[in-house]
């Protein structure tokens, strides 16, 4: 008779998690809320940063880890060349692994638009994270998906969402190629609509640059713009 493995409480994945998160084991981190989003319910704001921030101190520890390698490859080129091949690999697994659970559970099950928004950013991000380590046509197909992502991201950001909302001034502060010119959209429209700015606003901890500078970063973003 096959042996059925037990659903782990949702709640004790969470706080599995949020334990982890502490004592840095990001690896445990991300483990268990793959567990979380592979039962397809609609993440949490809460459990959304928390999957959010687990994969991205994976992927960055993974990032180090190359560079680092690279920088020694002329003393002992053969091993750096096969570590950082290792490594590489390391990387695609994590990012295909992220993208599998965003195709098939988080995306999908994403009803507001700042989840939909938030889930095509990250999905942006990896395939931008395996452009990293691709090479020739692959690469190509690769940054196609990854901007074919951001600027859906974008046009939901652009039609569903507040001109003040944290997501849209992150997406302004991390896109240095539109600044000028969506800085001064998106703030000619945010200073019609900053005094119905709530305080949920202030406190999305996965996007701290903009909640963190508030009404002040919309002012001094919108005379940089000029």
């Amino acid at each position: 008779r096959k042996l059925e493995h037990p659903v782990v409480d949702k709640n004790e994945l969470v706080q599995k998690t949020k334990l982890a998160e502490q004592v840095e084991r990001y690896d445990s981190m991300a483990a268990c809320m793959k567990s979380v989003t592979e039962q397809g319910a609609e993440l949490s704001n809460e459990e959304k940063n928390l999957l959010s921030v687990a994969y991205k101190n994976v992927v960055g520890m993974v990032i180090s880890s190359i560079e680092q390698k690279t920088e020694d490859a002329e003393e002992k080129q053969q091993m750096a060349r096969e570590y950082r091949e290792k490594t590489e690999m390391e990387l695609r697994d994590i990012c295909n692994d992220v993208l599998s659970l965003l195709e098939k559970f988080l995306i999908p099950s994403a009803s507001q638009a700042e989840s939909k928004v938030f889930y095509l950013k990250m999905k942006g991000d990896y395939y931008h994270y395996l452009a990293e380590v691709a090479t020739g046509d692959d690469k190509k197909g690769i940054v196609d998906q990854s901007q074919q992502a951001y600027q859906e991201a974008f046009e939901i950001n652009e039609k569903e969402m507040q001109p003040t909302h944290p997501i849209r001034l992150g997406r302004i502060l991390n896109s240095p190629d539109k600044a000028c010119s969506l800085a001064k959209m998106a703030f000619d429209e945010a200073i019609a609509e900053l005094d119905t700015l709530s305080e949920e606003s202030y406190k999305d901890r996965d996007k701290a640059e903009a909640g963190e500078m508030g009404k002040l970063t919309s002012l001094q973003l919108l005379s940089a713009s000029f």
